[in-house]
């Protein structure tokens, strides 16, 4: 019982952790397609800080997947 709960922690973990982070990531890109819709010659100033930003998202779903390593392994 105690390492089938662990699983599903780890599971949880993973699902819930990466869920923000994925919506986090198709906001920002919806919205620097906005702004290269209306104004195409901020391209790098746009393209510079989407992927900076889309880089700190992308950076909780990593820590969720480590929880989840870490709870998987402990079972």
């Amino acid at each position: 019982m105690d390492e089938s709960i662990r699983y599903l922690g780890a599971g949880l973990a993973i699902g819930m952790g990466t869920f923000g982070p994925g919506i986090g990531i198709g906001i920002l890109g919806y919205g620097a397609m906005q702004a290269l819709g209306r104004n195409p010659e901020a391209r790098g100033a746009i393209a510079t800080n989407m992927i900076l930003a889309i880089a700190f998202a992308e950076a909780l779903g990593i820590y969720a997947l480590i929880v989840a390593i870490i709870l998987g392994m402990l079972a």
